[in-house]
């Protein structure tokens, strides 16, 4: 997937404050994705993450 800093993406589980959309802000061997609605950051190896994106926004 070509997914860098910056794009945001919908994920397909819900993060539990029930938002589905992310905001990538760092990309490696880890991504760093921030929760749109409650601004939570986490960090979460690339292959999981690539497995659960639905499909990236503009």
């Amino acid at each position: 997937m070509d997914i860098k800093a910056g794009d945001r993406v919908e994920l397909k589980k819900p993060h539990p404050c029930g938002n589905k959309v992310f905001t990538v802000l760092r990309v490696g061997m880890d991504f760093k994705i921030r929760c749109e609605s409650c601004g939570r950051e986490v960090m979460v190896p690339r292959n999981k993450i690539e497995k659960n994106i639905k499909k990236v926004l503009e």
